[in-house]
């Protein structure tokens, strides 16, 4: 019966008759918080643009940084204040301005009730297209908001057990053997670790790695492999040296030569690049093991969530992934967690001036935290 009911899943999923959505809150709230919303109380919002400085110049097949622009966003309700935020990178073509832009055509006091999630993230949703990153900062802060009242962690009102939040992995970006090896010191402790590849070093820096350390490791190589022939050349050469997995080994746009490098691969290939958000999981049946996930590129922790049911009825991988970022997102991210496969969870880790406190990493393994909403506290005296 189980087979069967996933097999219609499937079905109606690659056809478009159907979407794997996630739980509603709605029926969730508790007469006690109810009687705490005020009649005269509505959705406040603000925001603050930041720059978070990386701890380690950050270098990825295509580029090189050593900060990242964020939106740290609040949306305050009564008594109660959520946190978001809206990470950066240059390659999702957003910024400040644009966030800005995006912020100001948003009229969130026309809502009194929090936990009319669904009404108001379809609202936020449907102010302009694109702007991923922007929309992610509100669905987080109002996730935050909601679980604060609510009095309840993420993970537990969706229904997970924090014990099954998985290690994560910790990033190792493209650099010289000898830069790689003080990098992958840096990460003892780490259980598996994620290697940038795609500049024509790869195996100089995966053997300066396991000079190092023989832990587990899974590689990123944003799209930066061409040939498919030498792509799966290399994914036998990381099968030989401890790989769990690879990640966009090859251009999105090249999904013939992906699946067949797929069909031949003996590790996972999972999808980044080629995934933005819930309508392209379709796309990607067929040519990926896998998917990583991450609420900058789909908008946040309801689509992220819709997301993985999907990826599950699809029989699919999945793994939670992250930007640089403050402790707000990534602490976000991992109250999804315990649903996943592999976990990419340290943005965090390799910043230097963290607005906020939240998942901590002990012997490799997430340690989501008790507090309510997505778990976070504010420890800096920037004003949002």
């Amino acid at each position: 019966m189980q087979t069967n009911r996933r097999n219609f899943l499937k079905a109606g999923l690659l056809t478009g008759a159907g979407v794997a959505a996630a739980p509603v809150l709605q029926s969730c709230q508790s007469t006690e918080k109810r009687n705490n919303m005020k009649p005269g109380d509505r959705l406040e919002f603000s925001f603050q643009p930041y720059e978070l400085q990386l701890k380690h110049v950050f270098t990825l097949a295509s580029s090189s940084r050593t900060t990242t622009p964020v939106m740290l966003t609040k949306i305050r309700f009564g008594d109660y204040v959520g946190y978001g935020e809206a990470s950066m990178p240059p390659y999702l073509g957003e910024s400040h301005e644009t966030a800005a832009a995006f912020y100001r055509k948003l009229n969130l006091t026309q809502f009194n009730d929090p936990m009319r999630m669904e009404e108001i993230i379809d609202y936020v949703d449907n102010i302009a297209p694109g702007n991923h990153a922007a929309k992610c900062s509100i669905d987080i802060a109002l996730h935050d908001l909601v679980g604060k009242m609510l009095d309840e962690p993420w993970y537990r009102l969706w229904g997970f057990s924090k014990e099954k939040a998985p290690s994560t992995s910790f990033t190792i970006g493209i650099d010289t053997p000898e830069v790689v090896k003080e990098k992958t010191r840096e990460a003892a402790g780490f259980n598996i670790l994620k290697i940038k590849l795609g500049r024509g070093t790869d195996r100089e820096i995966i053997k300066a790695v396991r000079s190092v350390t023989d832990v587990p490791v899974c590689v990123d190589v944003n799209q930066g492999w061409k040939d498919k022939q030498e792509a799966l050349d290399m994914v036998h050469f990381l099968n030989e040296n401890g790989c769990v997995f690879v990640e966009q080994p090859m251009p999105k746009d090249q999904p013939d030569d992906v699946a067949w490098l797929t069909a031949n691969s003996p590790l996972p290939i999972m999808a980044d690049e080629a995934v933005q958000d819930l309508a392209d999981m379709k796309k990607i049946y067929g040519v990926y093991s896998g998917v990583n996930i991450k609420l900058e590129k789909c908008g946040g922790l309801r689509h992220a969530h819709m997301m993985m049911n999907t990826a599950r009825t699809l029989d699919m991988k999945v793994m939670i992934g992250c930007m640089t970022a403050t402790s707000c997102a990534v602490t976000a991210g991992a109250q999804l967690s315990p649903f996943v496969d592999w976990a990419d969870l340290d943005g965090n880790l390799l910043i230097k001036n963290d607005v906020f406190e939240g998942l901590k990493v002990e012997n490799g393994k997430i340690v989501l935290p008790d507090a309510p909403g997505i778990g976070i506290q504010k420890v800096s005296d920037i004003d949002i």
